[in-house]
């Protein structure tokens, strides 16, 4: 995964007294990132693309050809043409993979993604209220252990990542935070001992780096992606790097207080952005019972339709959801913010009522005109994405380290 600040796919400066095999290597994987995040690429556009010279590039993509992990074929031409076509780098993706596994509120996925990006198999499960999420670990390793039963002996894993939201919904149905800690990362090394390291990550900060290499923020290394839910939090990526603070805790933007006099939040604290634009906050406002089926997308239904009650309510979200922008916006300074989960339906519903908060409120100097407010392209999927581009990182940053056989 870039976090870097490099644009993706570009090789970096030799280091001062680096080896010449030391650049190759990282040459190799410019390559392989490139075709990774932008699927099958002719010689000649790497070529363009990566500032190297033809023999390098053909010598390069020979080299991650032999060792497995692209393939190169002729491009198909409409007709005959002068000259030697120049070869399309593909990345293998039925034949070297990652396990990309999640632990959501209410829902426990596994996959086995592809290189480039490609989904292979899908499991999913109910996540029963008040399930851990170091009990939750041996239910995925299941799921994980029912996959490969049906994987074929060439097939090669790499790694793998797990994406932990940062809350879970207890018996009693409340939220309660639930991120990473010692010993969920003791129980996946215990669960997941066969194979190569699963590496753990808050699901927002994995979202959101999903969204960062293939979604609606490609291209932007400054970028905010919040998600809505039961509870709400945020993945910030600044100059192309992650930002996770001490034990990969940052982002639970939904715990800043933006009303004093607000409602109690489940934290412990009073008036939680959270309080004002989760889930819970939408439904108290359009009078529906947080405990009834899809009651969330039934009240952003009705408000699309006109429903005066739902509409209302959906407004009220959507002024604290430009609110509390307004402040990331002012501290971060983002070139994009994208939103997920349940926020998504509500900025679009609400896009009027966001805008005017920040144009009351974001600084001059953050130009809040020119912040890009983006739904989240990858939907459901981008956690098990991230996952993957997570477990990807050492491949692509060193594509000889992993040891693919050819």
């Amino acid at each position: 995964m870039p976090r870097d600040g490099r644009d993706p796919g570009s090789p970096t400066a030799p280091a001062l007294g680096a080896s010449q095999e030391e650049t190759r290597r990282q040459n190799l994987g410019a390559v392989l990132r490139h075709v990774h995040l932008h699927g099958p690429t002719s010689r000649a556009e790497l070529t363009s693309r990566l500032g190297l010279n033809r023999s390098t590039i053909g010598a390069l993509a020979g080299d991650l050809a032999t060792v497995g992990l692209v393939t190169e074929e002729a491009a198909p031409t409409a007709g005959r043409r002068a000259g030697r076509p120049s070869l399309v780098v593909s990345p293998r993706s039925g034949r070297v993979y990652t396990k990309a596994l999640s632990i959501e509120v209410d829902r426990l996925r596994a996959a086995r993604i592809g290189l480039g990006g490609r989904i292979l198999d899908l499991r999913q499960t109910d996540r029963p209220p008040g399930m851990s999420a170091v009990d939750a670990v041996g239910a995925l390793a299941a799921l994980v252990r029912d996959m490969e039963r049906l994987v074929e002996a060439d097939r090669v894993c790499v790694g793998g990542a797990v994406a932990v939201a940062d809350s879970t919904r207890a018996p009693d149905g409340r939220i309660r935070i639930g991120g990473p800690d010692d010993a969920l990362r003791a129980e996946v090394a215990a669960q997941f001992a066969d194979g190569p390291a699963v590496v753990l990550g808050d699901l927002a900060d994995i979202a959101g780096l999903a969204e960062h290499a293939r979604g609606a923020a490609a291209g932007s290394d400054d970028l905010v992606y919040l998600h809505g839910g039961p509870g709400v939090s945020a993945g910030i990526i600044v100059g192309g790097r992650l930002v996770v603070g001490h034990r990969g805790h940052s982002g639970k933007v939904g715990h800043m207080v933006v009303n004093p006099d607000g409602l109690p939040c489940w934290c412990g604290s009073r008036g939680c952005w959270e309080t004002e634009i989760g889930e819970a906050a939408l439904l108290r406002h359009a009078g529906r019972h947080a405990d009834a089926p899809g009651a969330v997308a039934e009240v952003l239904r009705a408000a699309v339709s006109g429903e005066p009650t739902a509409s209302a309510a959906v407004d009220h979200v959507a002024d604290w959801l430009g609110f509390g922008l307004a402040n990331l916006i002012n501290v971060i300074n983002p070139h994009t913010v994208v939103l997920g989960g349940s926020l998504r339906a509500v900025h679009a519903a609400g896009t009027g009522t966001v805008r005017r908060r920040l144009d009351e409120l974001a600084l001059p100097t953050s130009a809040p005109r020119q912040v890009r407010l983006r739904p989240a392209a990858l939907g459901r999927d981008a956690a098990l994405i991230g996952a993957a581009e997570l477990a990807f990182d050492q491949l692509l940053a060193d594509p000889l380290s992993v040891g693919v056989p050819g």
